[in-house]
């Protein structure tokens, strides 16, 4: 069992045929802000191994897995061994720069551990994808040989996905963007770009506090771009966008999409075209 679709995609990439792997959260339902439904408890009760991102993301579990009482049930912390950003302003950037207070996350899911988007940065998923093929080797020790593999191979495409950032983005340092989901301050460290963001979730309402805040940023940053999420029609965006004679972009955060394990070279893919173009 995996909790929410990259957690789904890395884990059917390292499992193969080996393993029967299932999503909790569907595609399309927002991660942040699910609540645990009665036909979860069976899911977790019948499962072998629960693969999560970790860093406070899925937190609302807790209760859940504590309720299924499955004593053999092997959880994966994908993020383990990964240092978070704080979710305030990432260590890249002074704070000023980066107008989300914490207080702006009022869900109930625990984001003190950091901001736990790490699984949009191409490198940190290298050591998402260890921790998933440990796990299952922990859970299903005769399969290890196909689970070290099948995880090798995947890792080799995550590092050339890398050096196909690495190669674009370099040529645009320091380029600025604003988002309105506090999504990207790890792709942003990696690749030398900065993550503005707004407001900390894509469906936090924008207050007109929001909109003077985003104006200013623009204003101060010589901001590049405006990113919405695709799939959300925001009129507000698309009237501050012209506004601030920018383009608004859909940049993916990969929480929907296709369950095939290679879906996320394409979105991440077209994630590089839309930073280049906007950054150029």
């Amino acid at each position: 069992m995996t909790t929410f679709l990259p957690m789904y995609l890395f884990t059917k990439a390292v499992a193969g045929d080996e393993a029967e792997v299932q999503v909790l959260i569907p595609p399309g339902t927002e991660v942040h802000e699910y609540q645990s439904k009665p036909g979860d408890v069976q899911a977790i009760a019948q499962a072998d191994v629960l693969v999560e991102n970790g860093l406070g993301l899925e937190s609302f579990l807790r209760d859940t897995i504590k309720s299924a009482e499955n004593s053999k049930l092997v959880v994966v912390d994908a993020s383990q061994g990964i240092a978070p950003l704080d979710q305030v302003a990432s260590e890249h950037e002074p704070e000023a720069a980066n107008p989300i207070e914490s207080s702006a996350n009022p869900d109930h899911h625990d984001h003190a551990a950091g901001n736990p988007h790490v699984w949009l940065d191409p490198v940190l998923v290298q050591q998402q994808v260890a921790n998933i093929r440990d796990g299952l080797i922990q859970a299903d020790p005769k399969n290890k040989t196909t689970y070290q593999a099948n995880a090798a191979a995947y890792i080799q495409q995550l590092k050339t996905l890398d050096q196909q950032f690495r190669q674009t983005l370099q040529q645009y340092p320091n380029c600025t963007f604003v988002t309105f989901h506090n999504a990207y301050p790890y792709l942003a460290q990696r690749y030398g770009l900065k993550q503005v963001a707004v407001v900390e979730l894509p469906e936090d309402n924008l207050s007109p506090t929001d909109v003077q805040k985003a104006i200013a940023t623009v204003k101060q940053y010589k901001v590049k771009a405006l990113f919405g999420e695709p799939g959300t029609d925001n009129k507000l965006l698309q009237s501050l966008a012209q506004d601030l004679k920018l383009t608004l972009r859909p940049l993916d955060s990969l929480e929907a999409g296709s369950l095939d394990p290679q879906y996320y070279f394409t979105a991440m893919n077209q994630n590089l075209q839309t930073l280049k173009a906007a950054c150029q």
